[in-house]
């Protein structure tokens, strides 16, 4: 590993000690939302039923991982509802891809349903 690759944010700390944003979706359509940071996640050992008790139930969707791209939409990102949407609640959270400095939207599952029909209709 490369002195660079050492200064990168999600390998700072290790996976047992890590730092996880979850984007708390409260309206899609006029896009808002809160962020909960939750500190010192063992990825290792806490599962995505876990993180779900945690945060109260429903659904969770991996938004953006550290130094990933970011989607154009600034509320959530609806591509790869397959491989992002956390559905297997016994999965360990590092089985899914997730670490240090990952954010997570929480959601309501048929909301978001909804706001996939018309991800463009903005209301202020």
């Amino acid at each position: 590993m490369s002195t660079d690759d050492l200064n990168l944010t999600n390998l700072a700390k290790p996976s047992n000690d890590a730092t996880i944003t979850i984007r708390c979706i409260k309206n899609f359509e006029y896009r808002t939302c809160r962020n909960l940071v939750l500190q010192h996640v063992n990825l290792e050992t806490n599962t995505v039923g876990d993180l779900k008790r945690i945060i109260l139930e429903n659904t969770l969707k991996v938004y953006t991982l550290a130094h990933g791209h970011k989607t154009m939409n600034l509320i959530i990102n609806v591509e790869d509802d397959d491989k992002l949407i956390l559905h297997d609640d016994e999965a360990v959270l590092a089985w899914q891809g997730i670490e240090n400095e990952t954010e997570i939207s929480f959601f309501y599952g048929k909301d978001y349903e909804e706001f996939k029909k018309h991800p463009d209709v903005m209301k202020w």
